[in-house]
């Protein structure tokens, strides 16, 4: 499934969904056969992919390996979903954080997409207008994780011309 996902992208930022084994468990000690094995998968989605896909496409893939083994048996739970985040380029507070970024001094922000999931999907989901935007570094959620302190300046600025003038 990950593979035809990657196959396929449909979000031009994200590419495509993924899907990977996160944790497996199973077996009670060493000289015996295990009773049952626990996978939990994450899959990760991109604008447009709805809960119902997602466990329909899982579904698909435990019914295939059933057909091809009478003694595979498996159930699914949806433990979580964390809906995707997307923001128009067009929203107010789009134009506005781009419009403060651009008119201070320093260099021009970038457009772009990441994996990684924020609390923006929760509050978009609630109605509260929302973009993403932070000072460069690297290493996030890392054991060494930083931010130029320039750029972390220059990002509270933005920010705060940002609010006054989006809430004005």
């Amino acid at each position: 499934l990950d593979r035809s996902l990657r196959a396929a992208p449909s979000h031009p930022l994200l590419g495509s969904g993924s899907l990977h084994a996160s944790l497996i468990a199973g077996g009670q000690e060493l000289s015996s056969y295990p009773e049952r094995c626990l996978l939990n998968v994450e899959r990760r989605t991109v604008p447009g992919e709805t809960r119902e896909r997602v466990e329909a496409q899982i579904q698909s893939l435990l019914d295939q390996i059933a057909a091809t083994d009478p003694q595979f048996k498996a159930a699914m739970k949806t433990m979580m979903v964390q809906g995707p985040f997307e923001v128009s380029e067009e929203e107010a507070i789009f134009q506005t954080l781009l419009r403060q970024a651009t008119r201070l001094p320093g260099d021009e922000p970038g457009i772009g997409g990441s994996f990684g999931w924020m609390d923006s999907a929760l509050l978009a989901e609630a109605g509260i207008p929302t973009v993403i935007f932070g000072p460069g570094g690297a290493g996030a959620h890392a054991v060494v994780e930083w931010s130029d302190l320039a750029q972390l300046q220059r990002c509270a600025d933005i920010l705060v011309a940002t609010m006054e003038e989006f809430c004005a």
